[in-house]
């Protein structure tokens, strides 16, 4: 079973980086595709970057390419998303999610786990 933990969520201002953090204290956490959604107060969770079991690919939103890198350890059962020349407009709760796939999903349908979100504010 995958048990999906974000951190690292904060305030930051605008042209500012996080990097946010997912523990799985499963025990299967190599075999699944990671994902990394968003959600703004208002609107609908969106894909914001994925990657796949082995980490061999990678998958992101256009309004987050060459900013995010999503990134994973398997050995220590963490996943990352480096935010950098961040924006008001990335300000929402973002949420660490696992998938089956065995791609880089970007359908949330894919993804089976989710974590509780950590949010991320974005200053102008």
């Amino acid at each position: 079973q995958v048990q999906l933990v974000e951190s690292g969520g904060g305030l930051v201002q605008a042209g500012g980086s996080l990097r946010l953090s997912c523990a799985d204290s499963g025990r299967t956490f190599s075999t699944y595709a990671m994902g990394w959604f968003r959600q703004a107060s208002g609107k609908e969770r969106e894909f914001v970057a994925a990657i796949q079991w082995s980490g061999g690919s990678t998958n992101y939103a256009d309004s987050v390419k060459g900013r995010f890198t999503i990134s994973r350890d398997n050995a220590k059962k963490m996943v990352y998303l480096q935010m950098k020349t961040l924006k008001p407009e990335d300000t929402a709760v973002y949420y660490c999610a696992g998938s089956r796939s065995l791609g880089v999903p970007v359908e949330r349908g894919s993804y089976a786990y989710w974590g509780q979100g950590t949010q991320v504010t974005v200053s102008s």
